[in-house]
């Protein structure tokens, strides 16, 4: 088959605190999110997105993984 296996999909809820101002910039790039793409998403929605993206565009945490075995047990 071509289709591997697909992934663990179970979500994991992480609360986290946010500073006011971060907690605005949020909205607003919520806002911005809606007024692009023409239909409303809640700030709890595009997190897990924005996250992904992030971690994604940083080379440098890239190299480390494939390097190393980032947050796992040191030897």
């Amino acid at each position: 088959m071509k289709l591997a296996k697909l992934p663990d999909r179970t979500p994991v809820k992480m609360n986290v605190v946010l500073t006011p101002g971060l907690a605005q910039r949020l909205r607003e790039y919520a806002a911005f999110y809606a007024e692009t793409y023409g239909n409303k998403e809640e700030v709890a929605e595009l997190i897990p997105f924005m996250l992904e993206a992030f971690l994604d565009s940083d080379v440098d945490f890239r190299k480390a993984k494939r390097t190393t075995s980032v947050g796992g047990a040191s030897t």
